[in-house]
């Protein structure tokens, strides 16, 4: 699976609401996972983020949470999902945060092509006469009269 974006955040726990440091994944299926470290193998936890977020908030928007210690309230992100968790995440820089934003928006946006297209499109210069070819009515259509 192809990974659309990935770097470390910080996630608040749902329960202790504790902060904790976690590799995230965003994956091109439109789910975030999140993992002991970058070789995302040792998976936490993973939540689909596909037709299923409400909104997202940055920075000052997240007037309900406190930023882990010595972090700053610019790199907050609210992801609030549509049946209606909350998942509070911190980067490190307010560019960050809004990187991620971007990123779940559009994924949260996307659809996913169940399968490759049957075909491919030729190159740009054969295009013109690619599109003339498919336009033509086949040779053999002269062979039967229209009624």
């Amino acid at each position: 699976m192809a990974l659309v974006r990935g770097g470390w955040l910080w996630r608040q726990s749902s329960f202790l609401r504790r902060w904790k440091r976690n590799w995230f994944a965003l994956w091109m299926d439109g789910t975030l996972g999140y993992y002991h470290d970058e070789t995302a193998q040792d998976e936490e936890d993973r939540v689909l983020v596909r037709f299923n977020v409400r909104n997202i908030k940055i920075g000052q928007e997240c007037h309900d949470v406190q930023p882990p210690e010595g972090r700053s309230r610019d790199g907050l992100l609210t992801v609030s999902f549509r049946e209606g968790s909350r998942l509070h995440l911190c980067a490190d820089t307010q560019d960050d945060a809004i990187a991620w934003k971007t990123a779940l928006l559009e994924a949260n946006s996307t659809p996913v092509s169940p399968r490759p297209l049957p075909f491919s499109f030729p190159p740009l210069p054969a295009m013109e006469s690619w599109v003339t070819q498919t336009r033509s009515p086949p040779a053999w259509s002269s062979q039967f009269p229209h009624k």
